[in-house]
């Protein structure tokens, strides 16, 4: 999505709100959930407003550091953050008064990796699920991710703009270009604040994804991993070799595997309209595993993380989302 294209279907909802709001109205009754249209209205103007302010915001920082000569030191990254850290807090305001969402967090807690870099793993079902994470982490855990994602998010001007100018990577697999390498370099030289964050089933889980991925597994002839991953079924066979770049790259950093539940179908704009959770407890699990714990052998590695990802799945069968009582929901 172009920046001149953001803009103008900002403004185009804005003088039209009126007109949206009615049908979103008339629309409500035949959709499940309470006042389901209204609700999902306000958020998709809401982040249509924000996304107009940021880049404005975005230009101003750009011509601020000399036209981007000092857009990438410190004092200019840790503002960017800071930025990010703002649109993710007040985004997930709006979702908890709006949505009636209520998210949960179990596990290790923010203080549990004092004056440690961590390397955080989490499972991949939408971009609801990067989304939630990265304000946790910033929120909760007063971390700055590094983060590794897809260049089709790039499509994004904000996102784009942003990461461009904060330790980030656009990865599209299948390019040619050496990935591990790419995710090395930005493992490298991680502090104590910080927190790389990869998702290493490469993708948002769908069935027919999971159905691709085992028969990969099988055509390179690792049949055993292949029928691991057949035992999987909520979450993709993950592919190990980022994790093992990032683990060689920073050895000083313990391991955060992150899963979730409520997030799991919101895939497409079609997805939000009739899937996106309303009324529900979102659950958050974190698993910390110190740096002593992890094998030090690639073979090893690679079963350590498969015994994981089959933990994390069993995980998800037991935690499905939770819907609010409506004392919750009024109160929230």
């Amino acid at each position: 999505m172009s920046v001149p294209l953001v803009l103008a279907l900002t403004v185009l909802v804005w003088t039209t709100l009126p007109l949206w709001v009615l049908g979103a109205a008339a629309a409500s009754p035949f959709l499940p959930g309470r006042w389901r249209a209204p609700r999902l209205l306000w958020m998709v103007v809401l982040y249509l407003t924000m996304e107009a302010v940021l880049l404005l915001v975005l230009l101003g920082l750009w011509l601020a550091s000399g036209f981007g000569r000092r857009i990438r030191t410190p004092y200019f990254e840790g503002i960017h953050y800071d930025l990010v850290q703002g649109v993710m807090a007040l985004l997930f305001s709006e979702a908890r008064r709006v949505l009636h969402l209520e998210v949960v967090s179990q596990g290790s807690a923010p203080d549990a990796h004092p004056g440690v870099p961590i390397l955080v793993c989490c499972r991949h079902a939408g971009p609801g699920d990067s989304f939630t994470l990265i304000h946790t982490l910033m929120a909760w855990y007063s971390r700055e991710p590094r983060v590794v994602l897809k260049a089709t998010l790039a499509w994004d001007p904000v996102i784009d703009t942003l990461l461009h100018r904060i330790p980030a990577r656009f990865i599209t697999p299948g390019r040619g270009t050496d990935l591990e390498a790419e995710i090395a370099a930005l493992a490298t030289g991680l502090d104590e604040d910080d927190a790389f964050v990869i998702f290493p089933e490469g993708g948002n889980f769908t069935d027919a994804r999971r159905s691709r991925a085992i028969e990969r597994l099988d055509r390179l002839g690792l049949h055993a991993m292949a029928r691991r991953a057949e035992e999987m079924v909520h979450v993709l066979a993950p592919r190990p070799g980022g994790l093992l770049a990032a683990l060689d790259a920073a050895p000083e950093a313990d391991v955060v595997l992150v899963a979730h539940t409520g997030l799991d179908h919101v895939m497409t704009v079609g997805d939000m309209w009739r899937e996106l959770p309303m009324d529900k407890r979102i659950t958050m699990k974190w698993w910390q595993v110190p740096r002593a714990e992890i094998p030090t052998d690639r073979e090893a590695r690679i079963e350590w993380l498969y015994d994981w990802w089959a933990r994390i799945d069993d995980w998800v069968e037991q935690h499905r989302p939770e819907d609010l009582e409506p004392s919750r929901r009024r109160r929230t």
